[in-house]
Formats: C-alpha cells, sequence, structure tokens
C-alpha cells in the first residue's frame, strides 16, 4: 500500500468491507477534488481485478471501447469490442470468472456518472450484474466512485428500481481536517506555521488536490497570488468547474451558493425562494439537499427551533473566497494577495471564515473542553430581541448540566478583552439566560488563535480553545 496521509476511518471502513465475507457494492462518494480515486486506488494498489473509469464528455461507444481496453489489460486475454453495456458486463463476469486471485476480487468502476450517457442503459446493464451474478458470489467487491453526488444519490443508494436498497456500503469522502492538513503539508515539504495554515483552510478548505498546487519555494501569500489572482491562475476558474462536475444544471445551484455568500449567517427556505426566484417544492428540497450532502452548506436549527425553521449556510471554504474576491471583481494585480492590506472587508471575511474552521472541528472544541464522553447538542442562537441583535453562531448544550457559548474570534495575536467587548459578552449570556429560561450553568467559551490576554476581564470567561487545540486528531 501507497502513503495515505490521513483517511484513517475510511481505511478502517474499506478493511471491514474487504474481510465481510459476503458481497460488497461499495458506493463513494464526495465532492470533486477530495481525494476519492485516490485513496481507493492506493489503498487497493495492484491487487485490483479490474479497474475502469469513466470518461467526461465521451460517446457510450468510446466509453466501450475504453472499457474494452481495460478487460483486455486484466483478463490478459483479448475480448471483442461490444456494443451494449450489458454485453460488456458480460465479458466482465467472464474475466472475474477465469480470474486465478484468491481471496477478494475488487472490481473498481471509477467516475459512474460519466459513463451513464443518455440511452445508454448503463445502469439498467449495471443492475443486471449486480442481481444475478456478482451478489451470489461472496468473494466480490464491487467499489463505484464518483465526483457527481447527486447521480450517486438519485441512481444508485435512492435507486428505486433493480438497485434499490443494494448498495451495502457507503463511504462519504469528507475535506481533511486541519491535522491531516499539517500531516499532508509535512509530507508535500511545505513548510507553513499553524497560523498559516488555518489562513490556508480559510482559502481552499481542507481540499488534497488544492493543497497540491501549493509551491514549497513561496510564501503563502505568493501562493495565493499565484493560485488566484495571475492570468490564467489554476484555481481562479475552478467555481464553474467544480458546480459543472457535480450537476446536471450547475447555474441553479451556484444561484444558491452566491445567495448563501451574500448573508452569512444563513438563510430559511423561504428567504433562498426570495432570492433566488425559485419556487417552492421538491426540485429545490432536492438541490439543497444535494449541495449539504456535497458539503458546500449546511442545515442547522438555531437553539429551540424546529426543523422547519432552519437556516442554510455556505460552509465552502473555496466557494466563499471565490464569491468575495474573485467574482465580478476585475482585479489586474498579479500581487494582490501579497499586498493585500488589512481592511472592513478582509476583517469580515477573514472573522466568518474563522468561525466556519471552528465549526467543522467542533469535536475538537469538545476535547479540548474535556466533554467528548458527555452527550451533547450543539445549535446557533439568535436573539428574539432586535434591538439586542444578540447572537451565537456556536453553542454547545450539555448533557452534564451546562452550555458553553462559544465566541469565535480570529486575531493575529492574543485576543484582548477589553471594556466594550467583555459588555457584549456579558449581554449576550444575560439575553441567552432570560430568553431561553435555561436552569443550566452557562459558560462563555473563548476560541481564537493565540489564547486571551490576562487582564482584569479575563475572569469573565470560564474556558478558552485555542488554534492549536483545533489540530487535535479526531478519533471519533
Amino acid at each position: 500500500m501507497a502513503i495515505i496521509i490521513g483517511r484513517e476511518r475510511e481505511q478502517y471502513l474499506l478493511n471491514q468491507y474487504v474481510e465481510s465475507e459476503k458481497p460488497e457494492f461499495v458506493a463513494v462518494f464526495g465532492r470533486r477534488r477530495v481525494g476519492k480515486t485516490f485513496l481507493i486506488r492506493e489503498y487497493f494498489i495492484k491487487q485490483f481485478t479490474f479497474y475502469f473509469s469513466g470518461v467526461e464528455n465521451v460517446s457510450k461507444e468510446q466509453q466501450l471501447k475504453n472499457f474494452n481496453t481495460a478487460l483486455q489489460k486484466y483478463g490478459k486475454r483479448h475480448y471483442p469490442i461490444v456494443n451494449s453495456w450489458f454485453e460488456a458486463f458480460g465479458q466482465l463476469i467472464q474475466l472475474l470468472e477465469k480470474s486465478k486471485k484468491r481471496g477478494r476480487k475488487v472490481v473498481f468502476i471509477d467516475e459512474m456518472p460519466w459513463i451513464d450517457t443518455p440511452r445508454s442503459n448503463f445502469i439498467r446493464a449495471l443492475e443486471y450484474f449486480w442481481n444475478t451474478w456478482a451478489s451470489a458470489n461472496s468473494d466480490i467487491m464491487l467499489i463505484v466512485c464518483g465526483s457527481s453526488t447527486s447521480w450517486i444519490m438519485n441512481k444508485l443508494i435512492k435507486n428505486r428500481g433493480g438497485l434499490h436498497n443494494r448498495i451495502t456500503r457507503q463511504i462519504p469522502i469528507e475535506p481533511f481536517t486541519l491535522q491531516e492538513c499539517e500531516e499532508f503539508l509535512k509530507f508535500q515539504k511545505i513548510e507553513l506555521n499553524r497560523h498559516q495554515i488555518v489562513e490556508c483552510y480559510m482559502i481552499m478548505g481542507g481540499i488534497p488536490y488544492y493543497l497540491e498546487q501549493l509551491e514549497k519555494s513561496l510564501s503563502l501569500p505568493q501562493n495565493i497570488d499565484n493560485l488566484f489572482f495571475r492570468k490564467k491562475a489554476v484555481l481562479r476558474d475552478e467555481f464553474k468547474k467544480l458546480y459543472a462536475s457535480l450537476f446536471k444544471h450547475p447555474d441553479r445551484y451556484e444561484k444558491i451558493i452566491e445567495a448563501l455568500g451574500k448573508k452569512r449567517k444563513g438563510l430559511t427556505r423561504e428567504e433562498i425562494i426570495a432570492a433566488t426566484g425559485f419556487t417552492d417544492g421538491g426540485t429545490l428540497t432536492k438541490m439543497l439537499e444535494e449541495l449539504e450532502q456535497c458539503s458546500f452548506i449546511r442545515s442547522y436549527n438555531t437553539y429551540e427551533k424546529k426543523t422547519k425553521d432552519s437556516l442554510y449556510q455556505l460552509i465552502d471554504f473555496y466557494s466563499l473566497f471565490y464569491l468575495n474576491y474573485i467574482k465580478n471583481i476585475r482585479q489586474s494585480d498579479e500581487h494582490f494577495w501579497t499586498n493585500f492590506i488589512d481592511n472592513a472587508k478582509h476583517r469580515a471575511w477573514s472573522g466568518y471564515a474563522f468561525e466556519q474552521v471552528c465549526m467543522q472541528h467542533a469535536a475538537q472544541i469538545r476535547h479540548k473542553l474535556g466533554i467528548s464522553g458527555v452527550v451533547t447538542y450543539s445549535a446557533a442562537w439568535r436573539s428574539k430581541n432586535s434591538e439586542s441583535g444578540a447572537q451565537v453562531d456556536l453553542l454547545i448544550d450539555r448533557n452534564d448540566g451546562v452550555i458553553n457559548l462559544c465566541e469565535m474570534k480570529y486575531a493575529v495575536n492574543e485576543f484582548i478583552i477589553d471594556k466594550s467587548q467583555d459588555e457584549i459578552l456579558r449581554k449576550k449570556k444575560s439575553a441567552f439566560i432570560c430568553e431561553t429560561k435555561t436552569r443550566k450553568a452557562v459558560h462563555i467559551t473563548m476560541v481564537t488563535t493565540y489564547g486571551v490576554k490576562r487582564n482584569e476581564y479575563w475572569n469573565n470567561i470560564q474556558s478558552e480553545v485555542m488554534m492549536d487545540d483545533l489540530f487535535v486528531k479526531n478519533n471519533t
């Protein structure tokens, strides 16, 4: 096996499925560039009984020719080119039956959504292959993969036809955590301190492909200029490619993303309808579900609110950065980020992006607070009193009689709680207790980069979480 950075949970699951001693139909999915193919290919390096990948925007005939090439490679014999997927899967059955490999026969079909061209009958042929042959052979492990999470969900996992309930395992591939990013960058010989890694995460998220583009000879600002702001920069036009690779009508999904990008606390379903002009119904529900499955957005409830009052929030770091600094900005300065001077816009973006980093590392926050083993519920809270404007973007309601109100602050040095900031925190805590009528102890928890400076107001907070705490390995 090659060196795989992170992905310990996913590797553990793959090992369990390999050893299950029953036929397995495994669906692996996740957003573009997150490392799905790399994980499967490297985990099973040189152990595939058959491996085939679809190609984007080619005909059924070309896909079948490519499938035939793979058959001849792994079957080590001549197979005639056929005209249908039923015949192609028939040849695959022949290959597998004649294979002398002991133990698991791993069949990996990558980029499956691209193979399912119009009127190709690919899905019907896949159904026939699994239902009539593969599912009766305990040594078969079929792994299917694709960036189009919507296709995987609708055509396979939620299939109502011949593949209904046939997927035996699902492995969603999430972006790297901060700890995995640090490990990955060290492996790539890229020297960044933790503050720089957090800033990099705020721009790119934990997407391995994006991190691979960093050059070790450049500083982080130089790398950002190189990847986003110079002419023909690699990631400058990634936004359109990203959504086009995942969704059939990408412009509609982009419209939702752009609407959410303008309202950082999130939008209700009704507000999304008003902002986009979409009609209420199943189509909108489906688009929101698919965006959430791809980890672009999250739905969450405010404290003591019902599910129907859910807010939707943009959480994809690349999309957030693109909408703030690239889309609709005629930026001719190829050294924009290197020369960028702190201003209100940068403070607003960095503050929000850091909040998202913290919320995506809520497990590490719980670990620091010593409550990993305590049943908890995370939510946000908004005051009903519009005059106070009090809000908490992350609260942790604990089964041990405590509620942590997390105040997340991005700073380049120790965060200073001055008189005005102390008053804001105390009023926020008071408003929360008054409006929720909670009987639990309410703790103010500061989540910052370098901690809170010890001064006369420091004792008014109950706990601290620092940037380094977010880099702890998540073993949950």
